[in-house]
């Protein structure tokens, strides 16, 4: 037993969201009461409390809780119906199966399955897809399978078909732990589970290839990484995290890239923790994160 385990056990994890309305955090807190069970942390936030929306998480044990939760479901079904609010309910002691893309950098995939073995991410890592071989080794020392996709040239659809054929089932999310191709709506589509992904926040003043370089013959003093969720627009989708460190006129383009590497890799941790512990809620193209 990890101590994930031990701290998740007979935990559940409820999300709601919907339009703000007065009677809702006292429906669900009687909710999750007259179902015997007892709240760890509640954490909310309403954009308008006139008209505005709602955004709730709340974990709660409760004794026996895989036997309890078809009732508590059905029950939230119920309650939450007449308030028109959205709602997902988890239990934590089984943790999202977690795919991982990547390219040839290693610092954003080592950090998750380093993370991961440590027990720092609730997440199993069924594969880690990459388009190069070079870290092949390194992800099996972790006892993770790899599997090379490669995907060349401008038409990437065949690769895309066979990485999408052996996510489908078995991954809850996808993290772009550097994979430096374009993903198409139609992938994005046909996966259809969150993909979050990393990148420089040089972006959109930096963009294409070198961004390290330009950032240096521009004499910037601060660089970061922002992790957010793809979607069809590029490097558009909600943001989940972002980080800065401060450098200067000394550093040369390559002591740039490995600062930024450095925070790419907590950034990108961060963003993976909280979404594998619901702490992120969806709205629209923003996020509402409960860290």
């Amino acid at each position: 037993m990890t101590l994930h385990d031990a701290a998740y056990r007979d935990h559940a994890c409820l999300i709601v969201h919907g339009p703000d309305q007065a009677g809702l955090v006292a429906a669900v807190t009687a909710l999750i009461t007259r179902n015997k069970a007892n709240i760890v942390t509640l954490d909310q936030y309403s954009d308008n409390p006139e008209g505005g929306a709602f955004f709730q998480r709340v974990v709660f044990h409760r004794p026996e809780l895989a036997a309890a939760l078809p009732e508590i479901e059905h029950d939230l079904a119920q309650t939450l119906e007449p308030y028109s609010m959205q709602w997902t309910l988890s239990d934590m002691s089984v943790p999202k199966r977690m795919a991982i893309l990547a390219s040839t950098s290693d610092h954003c995939l080592l950090e998750l399955l380093w993370r991961q073995r440590r027990g720092e991410l609730n997440v199993t890592i069924p594969m880690v897809i990459s388009n190069h071989t070079n870290t092949a080794e390194d992800v099996r020392s972790f006892g993770v399978p790899f599997f090379h996709v490669p995907s060349q040239g401008a038409d990437k659809s065949a690769a895309e078909t066979e990485i999408v054929r052996m996510l489908a089932g078995n991954v809850d999310f996808v993290v772009l732990a550097r994979y430096m191709q374009i993903l198409s709506d139609d992938f994005l589509t046909a996966v259809g589970v969150p993909v979050i992904n990393i990148h420089h926040s040089f972006l959109p003043a930096f963009v294409g290839a070198g961004p390290y370089k330009k950032a240096k013959e521009r004499g910037v003093k601060l660089i970061g990484a922002t992790s957010h969720y793809v979607t069809k627009d590029l490097d558009e989708g909600p943001i989940i995290e972002q980080d800065v460190a401060r450098v200067d006129h000394s550093m040369s383009a390559v002591d740039l890239q490995a600062r930024g590497a450095y925070v790419e890799r907590a950034v990108l941790a961060r963003a993976v923790q909280w979404h594998a512990e619901d702490r992120v809620i969806r709205h629209g193209n923003q996020t509402i994160v409960f860290e």
